[in-house]
């Protein structure tokens, strides 16, 4: 039997999450999850909460809280929250001692086993130190200008503009996130994990192998590879996995390394609990287990370059065995709400209570609608509401009632027999059906979620036409002519039989439900029992006959509602109301305005401080000149850029810009920018940059360029 490990990112364990994480890693892998079940595989799906790094040690010293306690609040917040939406985990624990005694035992381990193979690098360098909070910040907590590219809010980690790797001390004007003091560079010893040894070893042929990869995913790690360099795996704080050195009191594992191993220690620690701890090697070490990372695209580096490479150079064991690496890591991008990034800090997320009344298959079918599988994409209310209403309920619903309905009243509950497929309509259906189980089962294989939800549509839609063109209630009227609405709507039955199993993944409630009117719960559904014998035409295996159909009310099964007319009804799904959309929206709004306005702090932070006066004759040494975007085009190996080509009068410029997430390259040709115009050329991704597009942040957080007056000609200086 095939053998899957499915992960999902570890939630970090310092706030909630929200529908935007649920669609980008934890929704796409329970519906893998469930699909290689299906298929009989055996899988194995981990998860638990990511719980230490600074992040949590301020918030919790903020809150006033012990460390375990503050984690404890918002792992049980995440689960819940995971659990609403029947994401079905084998497990679900953490990394703090306390939650899993397995974890810093073996997160020690790897650290020894990475320092034993020659990948750990022990260096004494400086580091940026906040004298007013009087202690070292890791990268991300510092921010500046970008060496590289010039972008004033560059992380001391990354640039998300540029999109590269930084250090940190390197960064010009660096301020601290967390008191917004001008920090110091200050001596401290700690380990570095050498990813270059992985590159040049066997990590670039691993990767350039990869040729089921996503494009996005692969192109971005090729990308990476040429500035990949030590990276710290360890940090100064009072909360982690200690490292297990004499001589490193106070300094932990840095989260980065010690969160991915969580995803063995959380597995080894289920299998303990089961009384079976030889399973824990099984899966993790097992040449027939198949690895899969379920993440958002801020996590491709860290599960396709850095974790890789923590396996790998941890060895092999004494049986000659070394952990298993990814097979796929099928990275989804962002997902965002009703046009802006959400934001439960500010009011920009969708309240547990909206959606409480919500059944789970119709939340999970629209996620899974709009899922951001290769380019980013958001939830709005209008588009759930057409989901629900002109898809779940008048496609799929309407099918599955008026088909079993039909059932009930002109055949006592019992589906007749199927006959031989001779009339074309028959044969068009039966191919519809076929075409569905085949590419249903094809879009689970590759991560195309939106498109196997877009097969059981398109199932939908071809029944329905079959049902309308046959029109059975006709049929059912003469002696004469029954036997053929028998045909008919057991051929419907077929349809229908299709549609909860591969729908069944999406919508496991309404799948049940739809088995369970069908006389099904005592066959396993799996793709094998759905087969068709072309020859002899019998869907299905022998275990389901009509012998085994019971006379009664096939759709009792349904759930029970009052419609919009104040009627009672039994039907799959309710639909939603307009009014509902514009109530919802409202309340969204209001909840972002009051966020806005709630607070002092709220109110301050939402501007950037003023960074430190300058000269006169500083400021005019920056030549910014009018431009014309003549070409655009997407940058070969990065998402987030657009290779420009840029008139500025007296010349023309190649301009890498980091705006693709905001502008596409056809929507950019013939307009007016700014350009910094002796800046330092600088490679962005392999393509050299000659200036800088000037560009400010929208209140969605995506930039938006600075466009001069349209009546300036190329080659004027701003200024």
């Amino acid at each position: 039997m095939p053998k899957a490990l499915v992960t999902s990112a570890l939630p970090y364990a310092n706030g909630p999450i929200h529908f935007g994480h649920i669609a980008g890693a934890y929704l796409p892998a329970d519906l893998y999850t469930r699909f290689r079940r299906l298929c009989g595989d055996e899988v194995h799906f981990v998860c638990g909460t990511d719980e230490h790094g600074v992040a949590i040690t301020l918030k919790a010293e903020q809150a006033g809280q012990s460390y375990e306690s503050y984690v404890d609040h918002w792992h049980e917040v995440i689960q819940k929250a995971l659990a609403r939406l029947e994401i079905e985990f084998d497990v679900f624990t953490g990394t703090s001692h306390h939650r899993n005694p397995e974890h810093r035992a073996l997160a020690q381990q790897f650290f020894e086993d990475l320092d034993k193979n020659g990948y750990l690098l022990r260096k004494t360098e400086e580091q940026f130190f906040s004298e007013k909070s009087q202690r070292f910040l890791p990268d991300r907590y510092v921010e500046g200008t970008c060496y590289l590219c010039g972008y004033e809010k560059a992380r001391g980690d990354e640039c998300p503009n540029c999109g590269r790797f930084l250090e940190a001390k390197r960064l010009k004007n660096p301020v601290s996130t967390i008191d917004g003091s001008s920090p110091v560079l200050k001596e401290t010893t700690h380990w570095y994990l050498d990813l270059g040894k992985a590159r040049d070893t066997w990590l670039r042929e691993w990767i350039e192998s990869k040729t089921d990869w996503k494009s996005n995913v692969k192109n971005f790690v090729l990308g990476d590879l040429d500035e990949l360099r030590e990276r710290a795996i360890t940090r100064d704080l009072p909360w982690g996995v200690p490292v297990p050195r004499e001589d490193a009191d106070g300094k932990v594992l840095y989260v980065w390394f010690d969160a991915p191993i969580g995803y063995l220690s959380i597995s080894k620690q289920h299998w303990e609990a089961k009384g079976q701890p030889e399973r824990f090697e099984e899966f993790w070490k097992g040449e027939d287990t198949e690895l899969f990372h379920f993440i958002g695209k801020d996590n491709i580096t860290f599960h396709a370059v850095v974790f890789p490479s923590i396996l790998r150079g941890a060895g092999k064991d004494e049986n000659g065995r070394e952990w298993i690496v990814a097979k796929n890591v099928p990275a989804n991008e962002f997902f965002n709400l009703e046009g802006k990034k959400f934001s439960t800090s500010g009011g920009w997320s969708i309240p547990d209570e909206a959606v409480a009344t919500d059944p789970v298959d119709t939340l999970r079918y629209a996620l899974t609608a709009m899922m951001p599988e290769t380019a980013d994409s958001e939830w709005t209310w209008e588009e759930f509401r057409s989901r629900v209403n002109d898809e779940l309920a008048d496609n799929f619903g309407n099918f599955a009632s008026r088909t079993l309905r039909f059932v009930e009243r002109f055949f006592d509950g019992t589906i007749p027999a199927l006959g031989e497929l001779d009339d074309p309509a028959d044969r068009e259906l039966y191919e519809a059906i076929e075409t569905a189980r085949t590419e249903s089962k094809a879009h689970f294989s590759s991560f195309q979620f939106r498109k196997a939800a877009g097969d059981l549509m398109a199932l939908g839609a071809a029944a329905n036409r079959y049902v309308d063109s046959q029109e059975p209630w006709q049929l059912v009227k003469s002696e004469e002519t029954k036997p053929r609405a028998a045909q008919v709507v057991r051929l419907c039955v077929e349809a229908l039989r299709c549609m909860a199993l591969c729908g069944s993944p999406i919508l496991p409630n309404t799948a049940r439900i739809v088995r369970e009117a069908l006389g099904l719960e005592g066959l396993a559904p799996g793709w094998e029992h759905l087969t068709i014998d072309t020859d002899k035409a019998p869907f299905g295996t022998d275990s389901w006959t009509t012998a085994a159909m019971p006379s009664r009310r096939l759709t009792l099964a349904f759930q029970e509602f009052t419609d919009a007319r104040g009627k009672t009804v039994r039907a799959l799904f309710q639909k939603i109301s307009e009014d509902r959309v514009t109530e919802e929206k409202k309340k969204l709004e209001a909840a972002a305005a009051a966020a806005d306005t709630g607070s002092s702090e709220a109110t301050e932070s939402k501007f950037e401080p003023l960074i430190d006066t300058v000269e006169f004759d500083t400021f005019v040494a920056t030549d910014i000149r009018v431009g014309k975007i003549l070409e655009c085009e997407k940058h070969p190996k990065a998402d987030r850029l657009l290779v420009t080509k840029v008139d500025l009068g007296f010349e023309q410029r190649t301009i890498v810009a980091g705006i693709a997430a905001t502008y596409a390259p056809e929507d950019l040709v013939g307009r007016m920018v700014s350009v910094v115009a002796n800046l330092a050329p600088r490679k962005l991704r392999g393509i050299e940059s000659q200036g800088m597009l000037l560009a400010s942040d929208g209140e969605d957080g995506k930039p938006r360029l600075v466009s001069p007056d349209p009546d300036s000609p190329p080659g004027t200086r701003v200024g």
